[in-house]
């Protein structure tokens, strides 16, 4: 099948976003609703946050709990929300956390808990949506993912395996439901003035002495006294993100981009992967193209 060139519908859009309790899942709130369109909004314990809550429902938006680690949680939701009228036009997946490491130092159970929250919390929720998206002919999906999934800093191996992992399979889905005019959107940011790294984890194992002075111990210094500041505006991010995703002003003309770099740091990091990938098809083309099957 080929691929139809995308469109939407001329009218406000309903919005379902994860991890809207403070960074740029708030920030994407606050820019939806003030383009006037409609924002569930959801986290783990909307309690803590009654503010936020009233602010969103003020403007004719919805607060919703869930927990992305939850199995059931995210088809719970969406079947309530469909069943009451409220069809899902996007879907922003945000809700995360960081898990802070060297790659031999994290324990399984640690990389299964990253793995929860990171790729299969975002997957059953597009699992619950992709097939009335399709019945729409209708949807937007947006992955906020990380630089991390393409080059992971030091530290981060658990975070990196997680995202990278989502950004495989959605690369998949985008083609498998393009025709059906459903938009997949993978964001890959840099750092952020957001508090990710203030709420997220250390290893429980001690860094191995061998890792004294390493990037990977500095890194982990920084985020654990509070020290790391990312270089990027939340609130900007949210705006071009949003603009990208639904087609307007920067993203005007440019729908059937699957990929968003955010961030100045971004910049040198998707030149690196690609002048990678590059060189090691430089160096070993030659050995690529003769391991072939000689055919009689």
């Amino acid at each position: 099948m080929s691929s139809p060139i995308f469109t939407k519908p001329a009218r406000p859009l309903t919005w379902l976003i994860t991890g809207c309790s403070s960074g740029l899942g708030l920030a994407l709130t606050r820019e939806a609703q003030r383009h006037g369109h409609t924002v569930i909004a959801t986290s783990r314990q909307p309690s803590r946050t009654p503010d936020l809550v009233a602010e969103v429902e003020a403007k004719g938006g919805e607060w919703h709990v869930l927990d992305v680690d939850d199995l059931s949680a995210a088809g719970v939701l969406v079947e309530k929300l469909e069943a009451s009228g409220r069809k899902i036009d996007v879907l922003v997946n945000n809700a995360g956390y960081v898990l802070f490491g060297a790659v031999e130092q994290l324990s399984d159970e640690e990389r299964r808990r990253q793995m929860e929250t990171m790729y299969f919390g975002p997957s059953r929720l597009i699992q619950a949506l992709v097939p009335r998206m399709r019945e729409r002919r209708f949807g937007i999906i947006v992955n906020i993912s990380s630089g991390a999934a393409l080059d992971g800093r030091d530290s981060m191996g658990g975070y990196a395996a997680a995202k990278a992992a989502l950004d495989a399979s959605t690369r998949v889905l985008a083609k498998e439901v393009s025709p059906f005019n459903i938009r997949l959107l993978t964001v890959w940011l840099g750092t952020f003035n957001t508090n990710i790294g203030n709420s997220s984890p250390m290893a429980e194992a001690p860094l191995p002495d061998d890792y004294k002075g390493s990037v990977a111990e500095k890194m982990m210094d920084a985020f654990k006294n509070g020290t790391f500041v990312g270089d990027g505006d939340a609130d900007k991010a949210a705006k071009a993100i949003f603009e990208v995703a639904v087609g307007e002003g920067a993203g005007a003309g440019h729908e059937a981009e699957r990929f968003l770099p955010m961030g100045r740091d971004m910049i040198p990091r998707v030149g690196l992967v690609r002048d990678q990938c590059a060189h090691a098809l430089d160096v070993f083309e030659d050995i690529a193209g003769n391991v072939y099957a000689e055919k009689e």
